[in-house]
């Protein structure tokens, strides 16, 4: 675990409440949905220019208050659902900061430009056999 990590964790609010679901009774009587909560506006440990990259790559999932929130309630344990919440906390987190490669415009080869001019030739040359001339 980083340093990053260690900092993160303490800005990180979790709270619980009953999960719908499998379960049986035991849905009736233990808190198993987990919210993972991370406020990005407030958080001391990003710069303007990381919470900027966050709210525009993490807008759907950001509320007017600015808090990152992440339900998590695919399993029976309220410690495997805190542990998968954390997880797709930080792989969220990381994805925002993945540079996109950049896409290299490049030219069709010669080739490719011969093979279609000969297409459209081979077409309408077969269409001009269709015609009837008066």
């Amino acid at each position: 675990m980083t340093i990053l990590h260690f900092y993160l964790n303490n800005e990180i609010q979790f709270k619980t409440s009953r999960s719908g679901g499998k379960g049986g009774q035991n849905v009736n009587k233990v808190s198993t949905k987990v919210e993972l909560s991370f406020d990005v506006k407030n958080s001391l440990l990003l710069n303007d220019a990381q919470k900027h990259t966050i709210g525009l790559f993490l807008k759907n999932r950001i509320n007017k208050e600015g808090i990152l929130q992440i339900i998590v309630q695919s399993t029976r344990s309220q410690l495997q659902n805190k542990e998968l919440a954390i997880v797709k906390f930080y792989d969220l987190i990381q994805k925002c900061f993945v540079l996109k490669k950049r896409r290299v415009a490049t030219k069709p080869k010669k080739s490719a430009k011969e093979k279609r001019l000969k297409g459209k030739k081979i077409h309408s040359e077969r269409k001009a056999l269709r015609r009837k001339e008066f």
